[in-house]
């Protein structure tokens, strides 16, 4: 398998703290920030979907 290529957020400012996706030959998707580049998860693209409306929809808060 090939190396995956990798794509900065285009929410990432001009740094080493972004988010990486790379859209890999199974249809997964694979997650990363760069500040820990070995440390990969690995999703769907419908599970990754219902993640982020559910940040956008605010259905996951932070406990204090």
């Amino acid at each position: 398998m090939s190396a995956p290529n990798w794509q900065k957020s285009s929410y990432c400012a001009e740094g080493n703290n972004c988010l990486n996706l790379a859209a890999t030959p199974d249809h997964t998707i694979r997650i990363r920030e760069s500040e820990t580049p070995h440390a990969v998860v690995t999703t769907t693209q419908s599970q990754l979907a219902s993640l982020v409306n559910a940040i956008k929809n605010g259905a996951l808060t932070q406990e204090a």
